[in-house]
């Protein structure tokens, strides 16, 4: 089964078992019945013990976990949707916010509480809470398609913020955590926590498989010209072949 149709499986079950806060989880990372329960056990976990720096995407289920981690007075990056703009991570520091944690870690929250910061402004990352459409006991997960997510992580990968000792976990409905294998690319990374409202599912050796950074080769020439910075950075590779070609 492709990734798609796995997709729409697991959002047809979030929907006939009303897991699925409104407005529904077609096509959505979207936030689920025990999604604050969730957040509470994952910071009840030893990667979230201290002064780490999280990255958390921005969309709804993970909302809890933001509004926890500033409460616990942690730096959170969170992305630009769609990595839009050159400065593609937003950071939320706690000791700067003008309104109240849970207020600041909402979408709109974050764009009027949160500073955008360029790759190179970033701090080095201990934990990233991804969300997932689904999830296998392996810690292969899916988005919901746009790609996005694995860019990110191969941003910072590239830069030496997110590296083997950055634990990844993802929050998630037990319905979304599947027995059976995902599809996976080699430009998917795979999570060393699973947290659902119930249980924790530690994966081991899951970060042996991270990719280890930009897979270029991956990307066509719409999804690059998409994002501000992978074009600057085609552009710098592409000056940097021409150079070596020059000098042979």
């Amino acid at each position: 089964m492709d990734k798609l149709a796995m997709r729409e499986r697991v959002w047809a079950k979030l929907r006939h078992e009303g897991a699925a806060r409104f407005p529904g989880a077609d096509g959505r990372i979207r936030t689920f019945a025990g999604a604050e329960t969730a957040a509470r056990r994952l910071a009840e976990l030893d990667a979230w013990v201290g002064d780490s720096v999280l990255k958390c995407n921005p969309d709804a289920p993970q909302l809890p976990v933001r509004a926890a981690a500033l409460e616990a007075g942690k730096l959170v990056y969170t992305a630009v949707p769609r990595l839009r703009d050159r400065r593609p991570f937003v950071l939320l520091d706690p000791s700067t916010l003008d309104r109240s944690p849970k207020a600041a870690a909402s979408i709109r929250g974050a764009e009027r509480a949160g500073r955008p910061v360029r790759v190179g402004d970033v701090r080095r990352i201990d934990l990233v809470v991804c969300g997932s459409v689904a999830v296998d006991r392996r810690g292969a997960r899916l988005g919901k398609g746009g790609g996005f997510s694995d860019l990110e992580f191969a941003l910072l990968t590239e830069a030496g913020l997110v590296d083997y000792h950055t634990v990844v976990a993802t929050t998630v409905h037990p319905l979304q955590v599947l027995d059976e294998p995902l599809p996976e690319t080699r430009h998917d990374f795979r999570v060393d926590l699973i947290v659902t409202p119930d249980e924790v599912i530690r994966v081991g050796r899951a970060r042996l498989s991270r990719p280890p950074g930009i897979i270029w080769e991956d990307l066509d020439e719409a999804k690059i010209a998409q994002v501000p910075l992978l074009a600057d950075l085609a552009r710098r590779r592409e000056r940097g072949g021409r150079k070596r070609a020059g000098k042979a």
